[in-house]
């Protein structure tokens, strides 16, 4: 197996490409990848300084390392969710890849800071597990690029997520949605600007990147996903990326060209705010919303409240005296 570019010995086949890399060119197809992704949605500009939400996964701490590669001034932020251990081991990794390279990481703790953590905040809440993360997680990012003055918000997500978001949207028709699966969202309202330059590489990718850089990262999937129907939209698709090489890329820059400018002016409720939409601070956090409380500082509310304790065979709730 020899190397598309050089003819020497390769260490990867990328099927969709229908080639073969070694390690120098493999690494430097991740990288013109990620550039040719960044141009092509006027992602970033020379100067913007760029905050990457870090997790300690293959992803985050690959276009990370990509795009101070190429030259960006890229600071990280970690946010703990309080998930037992695979937060405490995903922090170490996060922290490690930071200070063996001299960058910046920025971190914050739900239960430290917030008084609440995913998994009990999002039974207080009644929320999915996944859904208390994410709106966590946004609002989090948000505000860390704020506070720090970036001017973008960067994220990991890869051409399998991308691709497994759309398939689950239009299975759906979630109409709302689609308006923003989009590569980019441009800064509005006080909201950053959010990207996600790996769009072109798929999980395999990251993955081999990070090993053939030697970027020690997470292997173990978050255990509060389990049973998070994405899962099964990407074993779906990769059936059917074996057999049609190229057919996750397809399906999502299709979309892209061809059908996401018909969703741009249906943002879903809740999540997104419009140029239509009118706009205040939060009374709580002062972070811009729809509503008089962001739904950040709901959920906060609602996960710190008092909660019912048992007395005997009658369940009664707490009372502040």
């Amino acid at each position: 197996m020899k190397c598309q570019v050089c003819r020497g010995p390769a260490v990867i086949d990328v099927r969709r490409h229908n080639a073969n890399f070694c390690q120098e060119h493999f690494l430097r197809l991740c990288r013109d990848q990620t550039a040719r992704t960044i141009t092509q949605f006027s992602m970033l500009s020379e100067g913007d300084r760029v905050l990457v939400a870090v997790s300690g996964g293959k992803d985050s701490l690959a276009i990370w390392d990509i795009l101070i590669e190429l030259g960006y001034e890229a600071d990280g932020f970690y946010l703990g969710l309080g998930i037992g251990a695979y937060s405490d081991t995903s922090a170490g990794y996060a922290r490690r890849f930071a200070d063996e390279r001299g960058l910046t990481l920025h971190s914050e703790d739900l239960l430290r800071d917030h008084g609440f953590d995913v998994p009990h905040g999002s039974r207080a809440a009644r929320r999915a597990p996944c859904s208390a993360c994410g709106l966590s997680k946004r609002h989090r990012f948000d505000e860390a690029a704020r506070r720090g003055g970036y001017d973008a918000v960067v994220t990991g997500h890869n051409l399998d997520d991308e691709a497994a978001v759309l398939m689950g949207n239009v299975l759906h028709w979630q109409t709302d949605y689609l308006g923003r699966q989009l590569p980019v969202l441009k800064a509005q309202h006080g909201f950053p600007r959010k990207v996600k330059p790996l769009v072109r590489l798929t999980e395999r990718d990251t993955a081999a990147y990070c090993l053939l850089r030697g970027i020690d990262y997470l292997v173990d999937e978050c255990p509060m996903a389990v049973g998070n129907k994405h899962l099964s939209y990407k074993a779906a698709l990769n059936d059917i990326e074996s057999d049609s090489p190229g057919a996750k890329h397809a399906f999502y820059f299709r979309f892209l060209d061809q059908a996401a400018h018909r969703f741009v002016d249906h943002p879903p409720e809740g999540e997104a705010v419009t140029d239509m939409a009118p706009v205040s601070p939060c009374i709580n956090c002062g972070a811009p919303c729809s509503n008089e409380v962001c739904a950040f500082c709901s959920l906060t509310m609602r996960a710190t409240a008092a909660v019912p304790i048992e007395m005997g065979a009658t369940r009664r709730r707490k009372v502040s005296r």
